[in-house]
């Protein structure tokens, strides 16, 4: 029986890098991981959907909207939101010849 990597498995199934179809995999993971992100340090802080929702302000659905899938919101909000739920936001762009950090 052979055997593949999970490189190889991903490459094969969702697409090589660098490809539409495994960029927007990519993206949508990381967005994906963000909203649960947002969920479990929520609950962590013992934090309703709602009070989150209060300390940011926009509504409990806005919130629910955003665990579920963080795709649809700016980065404004991302940073409100990991703010309101005091943690240590860092945000950086690195390009050729520029760097562009953001600590909250």
């Amino acid at each position: 029986m052979k055997t593949y990597t999970l490189n190889q498995v991903t490459d094969e199934i969702i697409g090589k890098v660098g490809t539409p179809k495994r960029d927007k995999f990519e993206h949508d993971l990381q967005m994906d991981l963000i909203g649960n992100a947002i969920k479990q340090t929520r609950k962590e802080r013992n934090l309703t959907q709602e009070e989150l929702g209060k300390l940011i302000g926009v509504q409990k659905a806005q919130i629910s909207k955003l665990e579920k899938n963080a795709g649809n919101v700016t980065l404004e909000t991302v940073i409100k939101v990991f703010t309101a739920l005091k943690a240590t936001v860092k945000f950086q762009i690195e390009l050729k010849d520029l760097t562009i950090s953001l600590d909250k």
